[in-house]
């Protein structure tokens, strides 16, 4: 697991223009709007260089960095939502945090290790990919690193089962499925050869074609 360091600062520009030709330009250039949630000063628009964007969205969901405004002022923010079309950033939403004050943002989950129950047959299925946690932005975790070695067959990770940093509390319900490692239903060609190897046919066809039951 790791926690934040608070080194990334992010470039952004000040907008006053909310027009479609208006955004569609910003990001021909190569800029991407966004809206600072929470300011002393309310809501504030502005557009951040996608490339510069891109680095700080690598390092998670809950790793807070400075915003620094064209003019001078720097926002300690965290990122609150990104919207995607086709791979590409068209829209982030950023929050203002408070070092002393706790948030609460849902960070990924990054699961590790092979699970027991693949080398039987089993097939890992993967039901959540992030926590919704809450704690202060100091120590919040940037993504939480679960071992699923020891899942055997049959089994299931709940949201329970997940060990939280100290000074972060889980909001998901603890019965929450987060993954299991289930066995494939056998194909009915299989069944069918089962059942033709033990002398009861799966169906027996008659003389007029159809399949008798």
């Amino acid at each position: 697991m790791s926690t934040n360091h608070h080194t990334f600062q992010l470039n952004a520009t000040p907008r006053t223009e909310f027009h479609r030709s208006t955004l569609r330009q910003l990001r021909q250039h190569g800029r991407v709007p966004a809206v600072v949630y929470g300011a002393e000063s309310g809501n504030l628009a502005v557009h951040v260089d996608v490339k510069e964007l891109v680095k700080v969205v690598r390092t998670g969901r809950s790793e807070f960095f400075d915003l620094k405004l064209e003019g001078g002022q720097t926002i300690p923010a965290l990122i609150k939502e990104v919207q995607q079309q086709q791979g590409k950033i068209l829209h982030v939403d950023f929050q203002q945090v408070s070092k002393n004050k706790p948030i609460r943002v849902k960070i990924p989950l990054h699961y590790t290790g092979t699970a027991a129950g693949t080398q039987v047959g089993g097939v890992l299925q993967i039901q959540a990919t992030e926590l919704e946690v809450e704690g202060l932005p100091d120590v919040l975790p940037a993504s939480l690193d679960i071992d699923i070695t020891s899942l055997d067959a049959g089994d299931k990770l709940m949201a329970g089962d997940v060990k939280m940093p100290a000074g972060v509390t889980m909001h998901a319900q603890p019965e929450e499925l987060l993954a299991s490692i289930v066995l494939p239903r056998v194909a009915d060609t299989d069944l069918a050869q089962d059942a033709a190897a033990d002398g009861e046919p799966a169906g027996t066809v008659g003389s007029d074609g159809a399949a008798a039951e």
